[in-house]
């Protein structure tokens, strides 16, 4: 197992080493750090209405889905900087946090895609949305996307061995 937030990739996440590998295990408080600086932009970018905005955190969502925290500024931070300063680890499975992410990358890309088109009302809506599930995440520690994760698995929509370790986790743990 590697630091925390950078941890071990093997498994279902990709082979060590991969370009498309994802951290698993996840430090928890990483994760919600990284799930506040979204909050923070996001936030910004529905006040101010400033659509380069919908593009940058699409772009974080999709860096981090696609590699993990070794690419994305925002991640970069939590996992190297701010976390770390925290001196708290709580190992959480990687794959209901990429699957989150998945989600955000989803909602932010449909957004950016709906304000391109002229349906601003629509994607403020949707970075509203995003920012209610980022906020769960970095203010309560409840992972909505986790929380889809583990009911999706629990109906065999996820296959078991792609999270092991998830296989026992309740919804109220996610």
């Amino acid at each position: 197992m590697g630091t925390p937030g950078t941890a071990d990739t093997q498994g279902s996440q990709g082979r060590p080493g991969s370009v498309f590998a994802f951290p698993n295990p996840v430090n928890e408080y990483a994760a919600r750090i990284t799930a506040g600086l979204v909050v923070l932009l996001a936030a910004a970018t529905l006040l101010t209405g400033f659509g380069w905005g919908l593009a940058l955190i699409s772009a974080g969502f999709w860096l981090r889905v696609l590699f993990g925290p070794r690419i994305s500024p925002l991640a970069l931070l939590s996992v190297r900087v701010l976390a770390p300063r925290l001196g708290r680890v709580k190992l959480v499975p990687g794959p209901p946090k990429r699957f989150a992410q998945g989600i955000g990358a989803a909602m932010s890309t449909a957004a950016a895609v709906l304000l391109a088109a002229g349906v601003a009302p629509a994607a403020w809506i949707l970075l509203a949305v995003l920012i209610v599930a980022a906020s769960l995440e970095a203010f309560a520690g409840f992972c909505l996307g986790c929380a889809v994760f583990g009911l999706l698995q629990r109906r065999g929509l996820i296959p078991e061995d792609v999270c092991e370790a998830c296989n026992n986790i309740s919804l109220s743990r996610m």
